[in-house]
Order: C-alpha cells, then structure tokens, then sequence
C-alpha cells in the first residue's frame, strides 16, 4: 500500500514540474537572442560573462542596468582588458566621441575641438583651431626679424633697377618640436638697385 501511494507521489510531482520545465525552455529560447556571445546570462540584467574575444558593454535603464556583449566599444567608450572579463568603460567627458583612457580623448564631438586629449567649444590662448581635424594647434612667437638682406637680382647687386631683399625670424626649439602652426617666418620687398657696377661695367636697367 504504501509502494502504491509512492508511486502516486511521484507521478503527480512529475506532471507539475512538466510545464515549469516547459517555460524554463521558452524562457531560455528567449534570452538566446539577447544573449549573443554571453557565457552568463540573466534574464533581467542581460549579459553578465562573455566570452574572452569580447567585450562586456554595460549601460543603465532608469535603476535596472543590461549587458551586452560586443566586439567593439561604442562611441563614447574604450575597451579595457582584464584577465576575467574585458569591459566597455565609458569616457568621463561628454563631448568625447572617442578615447584612450577614461581621462583622454581622441576625438570630439561635432562643435568641439581637441587640444591634448580634451575636448573644448574653443581654442585655448595660444593654440589655433584646425578646422580639417577639428584639433587646437599650438602657435608659436618667432624671434626678431633679422636685418634687411642686400638688395640682389638674380645673385647680382648691381646692374638692375630693381631687385629684392629679404630678412627672417627664428623659431623656439620647443615650438619645432611640437609642430606649432607659426606665422610668417620670411619677408620680401621690392628694392633699388644700384644700375652701374663697380669696374665701369654696366648693365641694361631692368
């Protein structure tokens, strides 16, 4: 008698776990499709394990946050690799499209310009916007303009009426260095000069 209700037990407990073995597969055919390159996975929270090629991207609803695994970062995040899982980390300035780390950017946003791994809306004093890269270049302040050269045409100073001279400016070593966008270096103007060359020999006026 005994054996029998045993049996009975047993049968009745099977019949009930049938349809929770049933939503447990639904449940889990599911996720499968938020669930792409996961080794964990949670129905509410989304990828928690990805696989070690991958990047584990984390980003909030409201008070509920999701994960996803990703072969790369978004814009606005940088892949960071650790020995138990690699994670999608998100920049700390907001007008940073792309960064190295957490602190340096590599790429602004539309409408901000990129000075030493920051983003800014304008230049800094003594850097100069490159609108081609949207990145602030530094300008340099050349030296003295050097003496007014002697006043030549082609290499002669005499025998013409009209030549060129030129004169010239340094560059700091640091603003070389640092490629800064600098202002003219070299000027010329027009010249007289002298039509008759020493010696008597004299040449037709330019």
């Amino acid at each position: 008698m005994q054996w029998i209700i045993f049996m009975l037990l047993l049968f009745i407990s099977s019949m009930e776990m049938l349809p929770q073995n049933r939503w447990k597969k639904q449940a889990s055919a599911g996720l499968l499709e938020n669930c792409t390159g996961c080794v964990l996975c949670s129905e509410d929270n989304g990828c928690i394990t990805c696989h070690h090629r991958l990047f584990l991207l984390i980003w909030r609803d409201g008070i509920r946050q999701y994960g996803m695994c990703v072969h790369t970062c978004p814009p606005g995040y940088f892949g960071v690799r650790g020995l138990e899982v690699n994670r999608c980390t998100k920049c700390r300035s907001p007008s940073c499209e792309s960064c190295f780390s957490r602190d340096f950017c590599m790429k602004c946003k539309d409408k901000f310009y990129l000075y030493k791994g920051q983003c800014f809306r304008q230049c800094p004093p003594g850097t100069a916007a490159q609108p081609g890269t949207r990145e602030c270049q530094e300008t340099c302040e050349p030296g003295p303009w050097s003496e007014w050269s002697a006043c030549t045409h082609e290499s002669r100073t005499c025998g013409c009426k009209w030549g060129v001279e030129t004169r010239v400016r340094e560059v700091p070593e640091a603003a070389r260095e640092e490629g800064a966008a600098c202002p003219a270096l070299l000027e010329t103007r027009r010249c007289r000069m002298k039509k008759h060359c020493p010696g008597g020999e004299h040449r037709a006026a330019g």
